[in-house]
């Protein structure tokens, strides 16, 4: 089947450019100190998440319970939610899915490291723990080297639970488009793991994993040899909003087809919109389906995506490629992704994870 022979709007991807990001990761982690845990929220299929392991990967990160119990339904068997489990009904749904395979949790408070234990406890299994480190973000985790020191030696006292390592996320740079910032405020959130490490050693805890990291850092995160978990979801995919990034080994693979529906002077009406696209970042970007762009001020409503002063010229019918401005809320919003080659459909893959939100 030809790729204009789909219904829009649809979701596809190069499939050569795809693999190609999946192998220009594997060659930037070669060697290194740091290996690849991809995040499942930017892609939410079971199959591309077993083409990662098969490209490196040493297991994978989610960020809800649902997610993680798609996964390892799917034989997934080391799997890191990166977030708290509080609900007393998903803790002990994580404790039996911990007998499943080697589940790894984020954990941020006494209360919740306690009740988790009772948890895996009753179950018989064995929860490994990441404490979170707020090192920016300004979401979860623990804020000090005290605390977070305290809430660790009670995590390896108490029962069916695993001290594992420091969960410290800093998505708040990943998209920082100056690279010299980037890697400054990378370097200095490395410091901070380092001298973190240097009180757990001292407390004798073992410090196993530094789990963290985006597509926006990957290339600093193995070159400062702190980390030993790359977090890097988009880059199999990227974005319109990861495409202003200097010094990313990677290209964008993902676009989601639609059709040009009405036009008028100096006006395009395309058949996608927020419903079909994840627009919580940068605006999308129109290409031709021969992958040239098209220029214009984007609005996208519910249903359409409004193109004024398009830079050529576009007649109803036609079908373009638009780069989602956020490729993992966009395919949360498909049940199917099509690969192609060229102007061929070669594969249909299901999002197996769409919705599991909770």
């Amino acid at each position: 089947m030809k790729l204009t022979q789909l219904a829009t709007p649809a979701l596809v991807a190069d499939e050569k450019i795809l693999i190609e990001n999946m192998r220009a990761m594997e060659d930037l982690l070669h060697g290194r100190k740091l290996q690849l845990r991809p995040h499942y929220k930017s892609n939410k299929c079971s199959a591309i998440a077993h083409m990662q392991m098969g490209f490196g990967a040493i297991g994978i990160t989610c960020a809800k319970l649902s997610e993680a119990e798609d996964l390892a339904d799917s034989g997934i068997e080391d799997i890191l939610i990166a977030n708290q489990i509080v609900d007393p009904e998903k803790m002990i749904r994580a404790a039996l899915l911990a007998k499943k395979c080697r589940l790894t949790v984020c954990v941020d408070s006494e209360d919740n490291a306690r009740l988790l234990s009772r948890a895996a406890e009753a179950a018989g299994s064995l929860v490994h723990c990441y404490v979170e480190y707020d090192i920016g973000m300004r979401r979860c985790g623990v804020t000090s080297e005290e605390d977070f020191v305290r809430l660790a030696k009670i995590i390896d006292g108490l029962p069916g639970l695993e001290f594992s390592g420091i969960q410290a996320y800093a998505g708040n740079i990943a998209h920082v488009v100056s690279g010299e910032e980037r890697k400054r405020e990378t370097r200095a959130n490395e410091q901070k793991i380092v001298s973190l490490t240097a009180k757990l050693k001292g407390a004798g805890l073992e410090v196993k994993a530094v789990s963290g990291g985006s597509t926006g850092t990957s290339v600093l995160k193995a070159q400062g040899g702190v980390y030993t978990e790359l977090q890097a979801g988009s880059y199999i995919f990227l974005d319109s909003t990861y495409g202003g990034l200097e010094s990313l080994p990677f290209k964008n693979s993902l676009f989601v087809l639609a059709t040009v529906i009405s036009t008028r002077e100096g006006l395009a009406i395309l058949d996608v919109g927020v419903k079909g696209l994840g627009v919580d970042q940068d605006p999308p970007v129109i290409l031709t389906m021969d992958g040239e762009r098209i220029d214009g001020e984007v609005q996208v409503n519910e249903e359409h995506l409004k193109l004024f002063g398009p830079s050529g010229e576009l007649v109803p019918g036609e079908m373009v490629k638009v780069i989602p401005g956020h490729c993992c809320s966009t395919v949360n919003l498909y049940d199917r992704l099509y690969l192609f080659d060229k102007d061929l459909v070669k594969d249909r893959l299901m999002i197996t994870a769409r919705g599991c939100s909770r």
